[in-house]
């Protein structure tokens, strides 16, 4: 784990992520949909994003402690809900529950986890929350809610932009699903046509043996164990896409979701615009997570960063918690997005990163670096506290005058 020790930047650990993974699994977590002109746009519009420095200052402590919705947390960043991160690591779900309790903050699990909900409650040393799609219908729903409760789940997030799956063109040309499931329930002809495709994969899988070992001790193919139907068995592992489709959330949702989830934070994750801001909170919800899905699901759209920029200021008067995520790599970054007043981050791709190139230890890293990014930035800007980032963020940020993008570091992830 020399290797892993020695990473200074996140994209150091998605490199080494990329390299343990075998491609038709970390392009998952790469891809982004169509010409992903707005997972590069996430990225860039923090790179582009300037602030100042006020000097002669030192300080022997940093306050980097936050609340939102009622959760203290150590650190102002959070795990926002990532799928499928079994895949990459064994009970991978569990492991970055564990590293964002060592941290104080929360890990927010996605419905379409390979892991039980109850093993990634308990691995926290603090709490953790939920992410709920509707896969399967309301029933099947009100019986993830109700074991979310039982679980000791102290949140309960609803993703609201997955109306139909993004289309994410090189993992869908890989034909994953297709090459990795099982011969079960195919006729000879269909079986024949996956046994060449599973052939074909061998030399990627091959130059990853120990994501291979890893994978096959963790039980192979995972299922969606934390949806579970009218039968009670779990959903496979297949393409949800016609599931997402014909569960999309609406308003009305909102309702009877609130009224089985109770009294506990209600945050409403992927809101794009100051209308679906202020909808959320006369709906019951106690925050917003500015998101548009990592570039994952409509393409073009604005970067989250300016979104937040330029919809939170016209949500008005409000008692909601703003949060964001998409675009998050370094230390930096979190003090610019805290600039525009939010209450915390949500890290994705980054959990990936550190997850996959090596666990525990992979995304203990990634934390460790974040931390050392925002401790520095803030004392070279002359910040002690994330209250004061939010409360002088205007007086920390700076317009950039510089032309093009030559300036930039090249696109990583």
């Amino acid at each position: 784990m020399q290797e892993i020790a020695d990473a200074m930047t996140t994209a150091d650990l998605w490199k080494m992520m990329r390299r343990r993974v075998p491609p038709i699994v970390s392009e998952y977590f790469r891809g982004g949909a169509d010409t992903e002109t707005t997972l590069r746009g996430n990225v860039r519009a923090f790179q582009q994003s300037m602030t100042t420095a006020y000097g002669a200052l030192k300080f022997s402590s940093l306050d980097t402690r936050t609340t939102t919705v009622g959760h203290d947390l150590a650190i102002p960043w959070f795990i926002t809900p990532v799928g499928s991160l079994r895949t990459l690591y064994p009970m991978g779900d569990a492991v970055a529950s564990r590293v964002a309790g060592e941290f104080g903050t929360v890990m927010a699990q996605s419905t379409l986890s390979g892991t039980p909900m109850e093993d990634v409650a308990a691995a926290s040393k603090d709490q953790c929350w939920y992410q709920l799609y509707l896969c399967g219908g309301r029933d099947t729903a009100l019986r993830s809610i109700e074991r979310a409760r039982n679980a000791g789940f102290t949140a309960l997030i609803l993703t609201m932009d997955t109306g139909v799956s993004g289309l994410r063109i090189l993992h869908a040309k890989m034909k994953p699903m297709q090459s990795m499931g099982p011969f079960r329930g195919l006729s000879f002809g269909q079986k024949i046509v996956k046994a060449f495709r599973k052939l074909a994969l061998a030399p990627q899988m091959l130059s990853c043996l120990p994501w291979l070992i890893d994978y096959y001790r963790d039980g192979g193919l995972m299922e969606f164990v934390n949806i579970i139907d009218d039968d009670g068995e779990p959903m496979p592992y297949t393409d949800i896409g016609t599931q997402l489709a014909a569960s999309a959330v609406t308003w009305d949702d909102l309702t009877w979701i609130k009224e089985a989830w109770g009294d506990k934070p209600l945050i409403v994750k992927g809101v794009h615009c100051a209308y679906d801001a202020r909808k959320a909170e006369e709906m019951g919800a106690s925050g917003v997570i500015w998101s548009n899905h990592g570039g994952r699901q409509q393409d073009r759209v604005p970067p989250v960063l300016h979104i937040v920029a330029q919809e939170m200021p016209l949500v008005g008067d409000t008692q909601l918690d703003f949060m964001m995520d998409g675009g998050i790599r370094n230390g930096t970054d979190i003090l610019i997005a805290l600039s525009y007043g939010l209450k915390a981050v949500g890290i994705g791709r980054v959990t990936a990163a550190g997850i996959g190139a090596g666990g525990h230890t992979g995304l203990t890293r990634a934390f460790e670096i974040l931390h050392e990014d925002l401790d520095r930035a803030m004392r070279l800007v002359g910040v002690q506290s994330v209250e004061e980032i939010r409360s002088r963020g205007a007086e920390i940020r700076r317009e950039s005058l510089l032309q093009g993008d030559d300036h930039l570091p090249p696109f990583v992830f």
